[in-house]
């Protein structure tokens, strides 16, 4: 299963990047700072981590710009979105050419844009987008023009100029450097995009079939070629009745122990070189339980576990 040498003792960077402005329902802008409030910070360094707050990306509210026009071809926000994701895409490349581990805290998915085109930025690097949304909708093909249906097409390379260029010219990432996971709301023409595109990609029927662990297997070789691998992970994947703090439920997601066994496994493969963590909506929450959970699934990926004991190995 190409299992590495884990997440033990990283050096961890968390930029927090509160923008609301890729979707119509509010909220997600505060999702950083509850996923902060759930003590993030203290859970990775109670794992041996040493952690730095870059602090937040600033970001204009919805009030402060205006809506979709006939200028920007009907997107709403779109040239302070890609004002927004540019400044994070600069800020990942820094820390990745630093040495660190980045941890990027969403806002709407739309951040993507900035983050991946910055972590890319240290060479060819693969993505697993694990959400039940497939976010492939291009400025042609959304119902609805909100950005945050679209970052995934963007990054390979699909959608409006200014978005596709955030980060430098083109794709950022290759189709066929994608996994997707749990996958359960899709769009027709987005069904089209994908199997144009060849992106890998594994929705609920998959879960349910081969298991978490059979789709992690299948995610490692296919991403084998690749040193570097981008987490990428929507808390509206889960079920809505463990996650109910998100913009965009769907009942039918993953429950609380596939998530962690899904995180637990994406560790022990020692791909995983960033992460996002988005669309946590205080608003539509209970008692913080959304990014409480959150903070369980980055602590899960970075190494904790319920006892360390070693793998076992075929003897004769």
């Amino acid at each position: 299963m190409g299992f590495g040498d884990g997440m033990s003792g990283r050096r961890i960077q968390v930029l927090g990047i509160p923008m609301d402005l890729g979707q119509d329902r509010r909220g997600v802008d505060m999702g950083p700072s509850a996923i902060r409030y759930a003590r993030l910070q203290d859970v990775l360094e109670g794992l041996g981590h040493t952690v730095s707050d870059l602090g937040n990306v600033g970001v204009p509210i919805p009030e402060m710009v205006e809506a979709g026009d006939e200028e920007n071809g009907g997107m709403p926000h779109l040239h302070s979105i890609r004002k927004v994701c540019e400044t994070a895409a600069s800020v990942a490349r820094d820390v990745v050419a630093a040495g660190a581990f980045p941890i990027f805290l969403g806002g709407d998915h739309s951040v993507s844009i900035g983050t991946v085109s910055g972590v890319a930025s240290a060479g060819r690097t693969g993505v697993v987008w694990v959400d039940a949304h497939a976010d492939f909708n291009t400025p042609e093909t959304s119902p609805s023009g909100n950005i945050h249906g679209m970052p995934l097409a963007t990054l390979t390379g699909r959608g409006h100029p200014d978005l596709v260029g955030v980060g430098g010219e083109g794709a950022s990432v290759l189709p066929e450097d994608v996994v997707m996971i749990g996958l359960r709301s899709v769009d027709r023409e987005e069904r089209r995009l994908l199997t144009e595109a060849g992106v890998t990609a594994y929705t609920m029927k998959e879960v349910d079939a081969y298991g978490v662990a059979g789709v992690i297997e299948r995610a490692v070789e296919h991403l084998s070629h690749l040193d570097r691998v981008h987490l990428s992970f929507d808390l509206d994947v889960m079920d809505p009745d463990i996650a109910p703090g998100v913009g965009t439920p769907v009942r039918g997601g993953l429950t609380y122990r596939e998530a962690h066994l899904l995180m637990e496994l994406a560790s022990e493969t020692g791909k995983i070189t960033s992460l996002d963590m988005v669309e946590v909506n205080p608003i539509l929450d209970v008692r913080n339980g959304t990014a409480a959970l959150a903070v369980e699934l980055v602590a899960s990926l970075m190494g904790q576990r319920i006892l360390e004991l070693p793998r076992p190995t075929n003897s004769r």
